[in-house]
This record gives structure tokens, C-alpha cells and sequence, in this order.
């Protein structure tokens, strides 16, 4: 049930047979959520830190107008929440995107792995920091980047991420987002965020068909998008 997130972490460092079974055993809990719907709702205080295995997901924070501004996108594999074993009070929302299936690891159990298994820790650690990365990633598109530049980030990246936990077919891959999410994603309006992807299409950038979106130049859109990902930590060094 959760190999993306052994995909995730083996693309770091290698994980020992007792740390895959020690794993499994924490995060034996299964749950489905619809799309839209709360994972984590902000303010709460979870019990379980949750993982990403089916579907797309997203952190957001509420203004008090209503609007929202999605902060970060989770893919198959990825900790939602894990910083919520440390933090207690979540400070923002996570929503599904799509349907999603998720595995949860309870608190007390991620205790154990900290206090017993040191290296899986760290691992563990280098998940969130990972993530913290990303965000800065993220600051420095929306803040500097011109739209185009922005969303040309957002798509290699998430490329990236996905083939990890193989969830890519060539150059193609699945993504369920609207562009009202995606202007969510970008501070943008709908009718701004509208352009910026017909731009991108009118000039051979990509293709954005039923829910499935194809890279069709990589060299240009990565060059657009000045993409470098070694934010991402995407090699295998011991930890």
C-alpha cells in the first residue's frame, strides 16, 4: 500500500528490510477522501500524521474575504502532515483534490521510530525538510518569475515528483486540478491564469487535454522555467 512512499525515500538513501516492515506496521491505517473534502482541517490537532498513496492533495490557507491560496501540492508518496507530530496545532488545511487514499501513522507509533530507529528518522526528517525547500521554490517563482516562468516551474516540478513514485506515461501525466484550482495555486485570477495556459499552448510548451497534462518540449519549458532540481534532493547518499 505505501510504495510511493518507499519510491520517495529510496531516491534519497536505502532503506533496510526492518525499516520497509517498520513502516508498513506504522502506517497500516487506510482512509479515502472525496475530492474537496478536508483531510486535516486548520486548527485541529491530529492524531496521526497523514500519507499521500492515491490522488492529489494541497495545503491552503483562508483569508478573511474567503479567497484562497493554495501554499503546496501533494502527490502519491508524500507526508502531508508529518510536521503535525512535532507542531500539534495545525496552522493551515489540507484538501483533496481528487479522490484520494491515504495511510495514516499514528503519533505515539512515529514517537517510536524517533526514539528507536535512528536512521529511518532522519530520513523521515529529510522529508519535511524537503518540503521546506519546495516552499522556497515555490516564493521565489510567485514573487520573481513572470506567469508563464511560474506555471512552467509548477509543471516541471511536479514532472519531477511524479516520476519518482511513477505516476508519469512519457512525457505525460495525470493532473486533476481546474484552472480555478491552479489560479488558487498561483494568486491569479481566473481569467489571468487562463492566458497564461493558452500562451503555454499557442507556443508548442504543452498540452492540457482532459485532465491530462504532456509536456511537449522539455528543453523549452525547463529553460522557461530556469528549473534546477537539486531543491528536490533527487539522488542516493547515505543520510
Amino acid at each position: 500500500m505505501i510504495d510511493p512512499l518507499f519510491k520517495n525515500l529510496e531516491h534519497r538513501d536505502v532503506l533496510s528490510a526492518d525499516e520497509r516492515t517498520l513502516l508498513q506496521k506504522v502506517l497500516r491505517k487506510e482512509r479515502r477522501f472525496a475530492k474537496g473534502e478536508d483531510i486535516v482541517a486548520d486548527g485541529s490537532r491530529p492524531g496521526t500524521s497523514t500519507l499521500i498513496v492515491e490522488g492529489f492533495a494541497a495545503r491552503y490557507k483562508l483569508t478573511e474575504d474567503g479567497t484562497r491560496q493554495i501554499t503546496a501540492l501533494h502527490v502519491p508518496g508524500d507526508f502531508v502532515d508529518l510536521h503535525a507530530f512535532m507542531m500539534k496545532t495545525m496552522d493551515h488545511g489540507i484538501v483533496a483534490l481528487s479522490p484520494c487514499r491515504v495511510a495514516l501513522a499514528e503519533h505515539p507509533e512515529l514517537k517510536a521510530i524517533t526514539e528507536n530507529a535512528p536512521h529511518l528518522s532522519r530520513m523521515l526528517w529529510l522529508d519535511t525538510l524537503i518540503h521546506g525547500s519546495i516552499t522556497r521554490s515555490w516564493i521565489v517563482a510567485m514573487g520573481r518569475r513572470s506567469k508563464s516562468s511560474h506555471l512552467a516551474h509548477i509543471l516541471c516540478e511536479l514532472y519531477s515528483r511524479l516520476k519518482v513514485v511513477d505516476r508519469v506515461d512519457g512525457q505525460s501525466f495525470a493532473f486533476p486540478l481546474s484552472q480555478g484550482e491552479m489560479a488558487d495555486v498561483m494568486g491569479l485570477s481566473l481569467v489571468h491564469m487562463n492566458r497564461v495556459i493558452q500562451t503555454m499552448r499557442r507556443e508548442g510548451l504543452i498540452s492540457w487535454v482532459n485532465q491530462i497534462i504532456t509536456i511537449l518540449d522539455w528543453d523549452r519549458l525547463s529553460s522557461l522555467a530556469e528549473f534546477d532540481p537539486l531543491y528536490l534532493n533527487l539522488w542516493v547518499e547515505p543520510r
